[in-house]
């Protein structure tokens, strides 16, 4: 059994492993005008280098979750950052489209199993009481690494180019590799390592048959895209669209995923206080949710805006709302099946939402080349609502 103060350290950790994870695959898409104008890449081109990556990251969240659940995160979750940290590493020697491509397909591959193993370690070593602030701090620390890739991808370039800042990245990750195994110091092996109770309990086709199981795939493959567009693209926008420099888009980038991190955290200490106060869990996850939902037409707003200042404030309006949704849903998650199944069920839906983002991806290159990003700015605005409509139908978690 582990005591609630090294449960909260290892939760501190998941929250750094999240960071990490969405730090290394920001830097490309923060350096993406510099890197694409190097290799003279089109935005059709680029749109298939972060096809490669979604493609790897898509098939690794339902395959490293089940591998999550069958280590457990002590052991999976290290695998994973080592992995990903070498092939974050492998991207400073890329010499063009199709080596960058390989090196963010295999990106992808490590950095799949990290948020279903995040999100498992804070299920199953939190008291379920502090379960939705538990894996809101696992869950913010992606927002953390989208708020730091910005002005540290652009101090890198400055000071040691792009490809060394794709080099730092990954010491960064070997420097929570040292941590992640010294805090598991003192522990016997036998309390980190799945048991009865705490592994798979359910085959991926036991977990399909349940219907509001579908219903979270089927909802996370209506909004996972629009992380994906606000993670990859944006920056292409702001250079773009708004004519702004890289140093001005490091400069003001970070703001809405401050939004997405107060949000994140926020988000799971309110939900935890609707249940300590008799609320039922799913009732207070959906109601949050719904806020949230009805929060993110401000994203086609941003396309409209009339100056640069306004849109990506308006980008943070939906970040925030995100980060409220995304909280929710994977708290949800936890509540609906079993410890042993919850890395399995976050790696399937991130499959969903992934493939999602792939075939979105391949589409958002070419209408960017042949009108602009105003339609993806639409979608994003109405999506949530519909994922929202489709939990609703589903059957009361336990």
């Amino acid at each position: 059994m582990i005591s609630t103060r090294r449960a909260w350290l290892l939760c501190v950790l998941l929250f750094f492993s999240a960071a990490l994870c969405f730090l290394d695959r920001q830097v490309l898409s923060v350096l993406a005008p510099k890197i694409t104008a190097e290799f003279g890449m089109s935005n059709t081109v680029y749109s298939r280098v972060v096809f490669a990556f979604v493609l790897s990251y898509t098939v690794m969240l339902a395959l490293g979750g089940r591998v999550m659940d069958v280590l457990g995160t002590r052991r999976g979750l290290g695998l994973s950052v080592a992995f990903w940290s070498l092939a974050s590493a492998a991207h400073a020697f890329v010499t063009g489209p199709f080596t960058l491509g390989v090196a963010r397909f295999f990106l992808g591959v490590g950095e799949g199993p990290g948020i279903p193993g995040a999100i498992k370690g804070a299920v199953e070593w939190m008291d379920p009481r502090r379960r939705g602030i538990a894996v809101g701090l696992a869950t913010s620390g992606a927002a953390v690494g989208s708020v730091l890739a910005p002005p540290l991808s652009v101090w890198a370039e400055r000071h040691i180019g792009w490809r060394g800042a794709f080099a730092a990245t990954a010491a960064l990750g070997a420097v929570w590799l040292v941590a992640w195994l010294l805090a598991f110091r003192g522990l016997p092996h036998a309390a980190t390592t799945p048991v009865a109770g705490a592994r798979p309990t359910s085959s991926w086709r036991s977990l399909l048959a349940r219907s509001e199981v579908r219903r979270l795939l089927a909802a996370r493959f209506c909004f996972d895209p629009v992380f994906y567009f606000y993670m990859f693209w944006i920056p292409q926008y702001l250079a773009k669209e708004r004519g702004m420099s890289l140093a001005a888009i490091g400069a003001l980038i970070w703001i809405p995923f401050v939004a997405l991190e107060v949000a994140n955290i926020g988000a799971g200490f309110v939900s935890d206080r609707f249940t300590a106060r008799g609320w039922p869990q799913r009732r207070a996850r959906m109601t949050l949710m719904l806020v949230a939902a009805l929060m993110t037409p401000a994203s086609f707003l941003a396309a409209l805006a009339g100056t640069p200042a306004l849109a990506i404030g308006l980008m943070a309006v939906l970040m925030f709302a995100h980060g409220i949704w995304i909280t929710n849903f994977m708290t949800l998650i936890g509540d609906t099946v079993e410890p042993g199944d919850v890395a399995t069920t976050v790696g399937l839906t991130g499959m969903c939402g992934g493939i999602a983002g792939m075939l979105s991806n391949l589409v958002i290159g070419p209408v960017v080349d042949h009108y602009s990003f105003t339609p993806n700015f639409l979608a994003s605005a109405v999506v949530y609502p519909v994922a929202w409509f489709i939990l609703r139908g589903g059957r009361p978690s336990r």
